[in-house]
């Protein structure tokens, strides 16, 4: 009967937590007003975390134990958005950009290839920096910080120390950085177009300064980039992500973007 098969259920289920490491304490699921974090964070705290000695929150709510990212999500802290201009001009709110920079709090451990089950591991670890694309990953408050859920997949270019320069950024994995040639434009009279008119436009064509490890195949090794540094290419019109390093124009482009 059914009452029979329930003293039964949690029989096993208490043999089975017998089993598990004494130091380990997995908490159910924590829904919050993003249900949809529930897919990608998974929540665990060791035994002394869940007596109370630690706190830890997330969107305003408490949780048993800190934050591990699952597969391939990185927890970012982002760093605060640009406040004024190159030339010390202070920015209106509705200039400023959000921020696409942060320091990486923690990594899951990489996701399992779907055909061949092989582990593609993270490229970055806590303490490294990362840059993002403007519109990826979710945001959070952890622990009262502004934080940000993105994918390895996200990443751009990932560097080491304060600030991002063209010295300490390496390009993320399948990623070129080129630096954009802006050619001036003329009208068939030969009248050069004004910069402020062309500002806007995308330039898809620059020079190879950087090159990623290349491209992940399915069983975990990389296929070496097509063009190397100091090449010529151009690439795909809006493939790439502009990035400024020391006053200067750059693109993070796709190996499987370049035409050529």
């Amino acid at each position: 009967d059914r009452p029979h098969r329930i003293r039964i259920t949690m029989k096993l289920a208490a043999s089975l937590l017998l089993l598990l490491p004494s130091s380990i304490a997995f908490s159910p699921p924590a829904f919050t007003s993003r249900g949809k974090l529930c897919r990608d964070l998974h929540i665990l705290g060791s035994a002394t975390e869940t007596t109370g000695t630690g706190s830890y929150t997330l969107d305003g709510e408490k949780i048993r134990g800190p934050i591990t990212p699952v597969g391939n999500f990185v927890l970012v802290r982002t760093k605060e958005t640009v406040t004024a201009s190159a030339g010390g001009i202070l920015l209106p709110d509705q200039s400023k950009r959000r921020a696409t920079e942060g320091e990486v709090v923690a990594a899951g451990p990489g996701r399992l290839h779907p055909h061949t089950g092989v582990r593609i591991s993270c490229p970055v670890d806590p303490g490294q920096n990362v840059l993002y694309g403007l519109f990826d990953g979710t945001q959070i408050k952890y622990n009262d910080e502004d934080m940000q859920m993105i994918r390895d997949d996200d990443i751009l270019l990932y560097y080491s120390g304060p600030m991002m320069t063209l010295e300490n950024v390496t390009p993320c994995r399948d990623y070129l950085l080129v630096k954009v040639e802006k050619d001036k434009l003329e009208t068939d009279s030969g009248i050069v177009v004004a910069a402020s008119v062309t500002k806007d436009l995308e330039f898809c064509q620059g020079t190879v300064v950087k090159v990623g490890e290349g491209r992940m195949c399915s069983t975990g090794e990389f296929t070496p980039s097509p063009v190397g540094v100091g090449e010529f290419v151009k690439f795909r019109d809006y493939a790439g992500n502009d990035v400024k390093l020391g006053g200067e124009d750059f693109c993070c482009v796709r190996m499987v973007d370049i035409l050529s």
